[in-house]
């Protein structure tokens, strides 16, 4: 493996911040599995892989390898214990609403989620359960954060991704069919076990300490909790993450596909 340049890490440095990430249309992936995986499923188009100098990789990840100097990966990382291993990728095209319309199955979309971690949980366990594509609407992480993509475990690239306006992309969905079902703990929201999905749904999750926004909630869209088992119900809520996984189970398992 030959030396990383000085532009290649001067690229690297400022894809920690979102206005570089989107200018460049790259991303980082960090850490040794993850970036294996996605090596080996190649679903994304990898550039480089930044390797600590001294660190034994394999052939496949050698092939995209340059090393770097110890104290400049410390920097350049974004763990605090990192595994001396990274890999700048490319970010797929998204999804064009119309595009997505024309489709059916279970979508996922996320209303205001700011947790990373909720968030690259969700877009694992949509692949996980096979969603079409995953709507980031305003208010939400960067799907392509550093720590967004950790928490997928490799499954960066997995979905189509669409980020926008939420009611915009609802009203083309809606206008093909889709039915667009809101997760929400209000007492006029619908048990999730008496859901009968279509074979176009959509499964939404609000902010994790405001829910989805009183615009989407009065809509006129249908509403659906998650109800607790008897005697618990001084548990406040569910994590958004660990709610829409649940649903998602539900749903997947009828919808029509």
């Amino acid at each position: 493996m030959r030396k990383a340049s000085n532009n290649e890490i001067k690229l690297l440095r400022k894809l920690s911040r979102k206005k570089y990430r989107e200018n460049e249309q790259r991303f980082v992936v960090e850490g040794e599995r993850a970036v294996e995986q996605v090596v080996e499923n190649g679903l994304l188009e990898v550039e480089t892989v930044f390797v600590v100098e001294g660190k034994t990789v394999s052939d496949k990840l050698s092939a995209f390898g340059v090393w770097v100097e110890p104290d400049v990966f410390d920097e350049v990382a974004d763990t605090d214990n990192p595994q001396g291993i990274l890999a700048v990728c490319k970010m797929p095209a998204e999804i064009q609403p119309k595009e997505l319309a024309g489709q059916s199955g279970l979508i996922v979309a996320t209303d205001a989620i700011q947790d990373p971690g909720n968030m690259g949980t969700i877009l694992r366990t949509a692949a996980w359960f096979g969603a079409k594509a995953l709507i980031a609407g305003k208010g939400s992480v960067d799907v392509y954060h550093p720590k967004v993509v950790r928490s997928t475990a490799g499954a960066t690239g997995s979905i189509p991704v669409l980020s926008g306006d939420l009611e915009d992309i609802f009203k083309t969905l809606e206008t093909a069919g889709w039915e667009i079902l809101l997760l929400d703990g209000g007492g006029k929201a619908m048990s999730l076990k008496s859901v009968h999905p279509t074979e176009k749904t959509v499964l939404v999750v609000g902010n994790e300490g405001n829910g989805i926004s009183r615009e989407i909630l009065n809509s006129g869209r249908k509403t659906v909790k998650i109800e607790s088992a008897a005697g618990q119900e001084k548990v406040e809520s569910l994590n958004a993450a660990v709610a829409i996984s649940i649903a998602m189970w539900k749903i997947s398992h009828e919808v029509i596909k």
